[in-house]
C-alpha cells in the first residue's frame, strides 16, 4: 500500500484532523505542526537534561539518577522517532512498505513508553527501600544491581510488545499512517495482556510505594518535631518544625510520576474503549496519542523546576556555553585584527 501521504480516491491527503486540510496545501498541516513542534521540544529538552547530568556530578549521587537518565534517553529516542511520521506527512518517500513502517513505529514508541513507565516504578521502589531500610540501603542497592535492573527494563519492554506484529495494534502511535488507522486493528486480548503485564503492575507499585513513603515521612516528621519541642523546652528555646529530609526529593519524583500518569490516562482509557469496540474516533486517537507523547518533554521541565542541584548544573552548563562562545568571539576578533595589521604592513 502507498504511504499515508498519497491522496485517497477523493484527491485529498489522509488526515486524522479534518480541520487541518487546506485546499492550497497538499498535506495535513495541523498534524505536521503538532508533531514537529513536539519533536523539537522533546529532543532539545532531553539533550539538555543529559548534558546537565554529565556536567553536575552531585546529581549522580542519587541512585535514582540512573533511572532519570534512562528516562531521558528513552524520551530523546521518542523525539527522534517522531521524525518518521513528520517526514511521512511531508511527502518524503518511504523505502519500506507503509504497513511495516507504521508497525515498527508503533512498536518502538510503545517500547520507549514502557521503559519510562517501568523506570518510574523502579524509582518509587528505590525511594521506598531508602526510607524503610536506610541502614542496609547501600548494600541492597548497588550500581551493579542498578545496571542489571535497567537492562531488565529494556529487555522486558522489548519482549512485552513483540507480539504486536501478529497479535494486534499496541496503541495509536502509527495512526498518522492510513494503513495503521484503517487496517491495523486492536485486539481485546492483547490489550488485556498489556494491561496485566505493564499498566496495572506499574500503577500498583507506584501507588503502594508513594503512599507508604509519605506516610513514613509524616511519621518521621512528627517524631522529629516532638523531640525538638522536648529538648527546646528544656533549654528554654522555641523549636521549629522540621520536614522529613527525604520528603522533598520524593515530592519531585512524585510530581514526575503524577504528570506521567495524568498525560497517559486519556490515551490508556481510549485504548481500552477502542479495543472493546465501545468508542472509536480518529481525532480522539490523534489527540490522546500526542498528549501522551508530550510527557517526554514534561519530565525535563518538572525536574529542572523542582531540583535545586539540577538548576545549578543547568546554570553551570549555560555558563560554560557562554564562556566558550565568548572565547571564540575574542579569538575571532584577535585574528581579524592581526590580519588587518598584516595587510596594512604590506601596503606600507
Amino acid at each position: 500500500m502507498n504511504s499515508s501521504l498519497v491522496s485517497n480516491q477523493s484527491g485529498r491527503p489522509f488526515c486524522l484532523l479534518a480541520i487541518s486540510y487546506l485546499e492550497t496545501i497538499n498535506f495535513c498541516l495541523l498534524e505536521v505542526v503538532v508533531i514537529v513542534f513536539l519533536m523539537v521540544l522533546i529532543i532539545s529538552g532531553n539533550i539538555i537534561v543529559i548534558f546537565v547530568f554529565h556536567c553536575a556530578p552531585l546529581l549522580n549521587h542519587h541512585t535514582t539518577s540512573y533511572f532519570i537518565q534512562t528516562m531521558a534517553y528513552a524520551d530523546l529516542l521518542v523525539g527522534v522517532s517522531c521524525l518518521v511520521p513528520s517526514l511521512s506527512l511531508l511527502h518524503y518517500p518511504i523505502v519500506l512498505s507503509e504497513s511495516l513502517v507504521c508497525q515498527i513505529f508503533g512498536y518502538v514508541v510503545s517500547v520507549l513508553k514502557s521503559v519510562s513507565m517501568a523506570s518510574l516504578a523502579c524509582i518509587s521502589i528505590d525511594r521506598y527501600i531508602a526510607i524503610t531500610k536506610p541502614l542496609t540501603y547501600n548494600t541492597l542497592v548497588t550500581p551493579w544491581r542498578l545496571r542489571i535492573c535497567i537492562l531488565t527494563i529494556w529487555l522486558y519492554s522489548c519482549l512485552v510488545f513483540l507480539p504486536s506484529f501478529h497479535w494486534g495494534k499496541p496503541g495509536y502511535h502509527g495512526d498518522v499512517f492510513q494503513w495503521c488507522a484503517n487496517s491495523w486493528n486492536t485486539d481485546p486480548y492483547f490489550t488485556l495482556f498489556i494491561v496485566v503485564m505493564l499498566y496495572a503492575p506499574a500503577a500498583f507499585i507506584v501507588c503502594f510505594t508513594y503512599f507508604n513513603i509519605f506516610r513514613i515521612c509524616q511519621q518521621h516528621t512528627k517524631e522529629i518535631n516532638e523531640r525538638r519541642v522536648r529538648f527546646s523546652s528544656q533549654d528554654g528555646e522555641a523549636g521549629e518544625a522540621q520536614p522529613c529530609p527525604d520528603k522533598r526529593y520524593a515530592m519531585v519524583l512524585f510530581r514526575i510520576t503524577s504528570v506521567f500518569y495524568i498525560l497517559w490516562l486519556p490515551y490508556i482509557i481510549y485504548f481500552l474503549l477502542e479495543s472493546s469496540d465501545v468508542y472509536s474516533n480518529r481525532v480522539a486517537s490523534f489527540l490522546t496519542t500526542w498528549l501522551a507523547i508530550s510527557n517526554s518533554f514534561c519530565n525535563c521541565v518538572i525536574y529542572s523546576l523542582s531540583n535545586s542541584v539540577f538548576q545549578k548544573g543547568l546554570k553551570r552548563l549555560s555558563g560554560a556555553i557562554c564562556a566558550s562562545c565568548a572565547r571564540q568571539r575574542v579569538a575571532k576578533d584577535s585574528s581579524t585584527s592581526r590580519s588587518k595589521r598584516s595587510s596594512n604592513g604590506c601596503h606600507v
